[in-house]
């Protein structure tokens, strides 16, 4: 899509279905190592990578992270972001419920824009001096609402996954 000084562009996340990721906006080259002490802080076992797209000074991308094959993800989906201050994490063995709190809570991180394992596109608005990020397409639309027969499945999971009793 076309306007007066801006294009909209749609970009695909690539990532494998099992893998959880964070996408989000900083302000500042020091939220590279906040986002990496703050995930091994939260979930010790946790493998990750992470990127950060600066957007000023050399504008590079800052990767971190504990696991290579994350690391690659978050390098590979930043060169296709290169949105301007935004960060990806992407993580295994732990989810974003384990990490998120600790992560909004760094203080360089302006926005969450999702924390999910679904397929995720991220719309795009680029003009000459660089790209932001407008939104995301996390996941699928819904179908229909819930009803008993749903309701039990997902408190069903909710406890399976230990994160209620009963």
């Amino acid at each position: 899509m076309m306007n007066e000084g801006f294009v909209i562009k749609l970009v695909k996340i690539e990532k494998p279905d099992d893998v959880n990721m964070i996408l989000g906006h900083s302000h500042f080259i020091k939220t590279v190592e906040d986002l990496y002490e703050t995930m091994v802080s939260s979930v010790p076992s946790a493998r990750f990578g992470l990127a950060f797209c600066e957007a000023s000074g050399e504008c590079l991308i800052r990767i971190e992270g504990n696991d290579e094959e994350c690391r690659a993800m978050a390098e590979n989906n930043a060169l296709l972001l290169r949105a301007g201050h935004s960060f990806l994490i992407f993580m295994r063995d732990c989810y974003p419920i384990n990490v998120l709190n600790a992560v909004k809570n760094v203080q360089e991180v302006c926005t969450i824009y999702c924390a999910t394992a679904n397929p995720v596109e991220v719309i795009l608005a680029e003009s000459a001096l660089g790209r932001g990020i407008l939104g995301v397409i996390d996941g699928a639309s819904p179908n229909s609402v819930e009803r008993p027969g749903d309701i039990e499945n997902r408190t069903g999971l909710l406890r399976r996954f230990g994160y209620k009793r009963g």
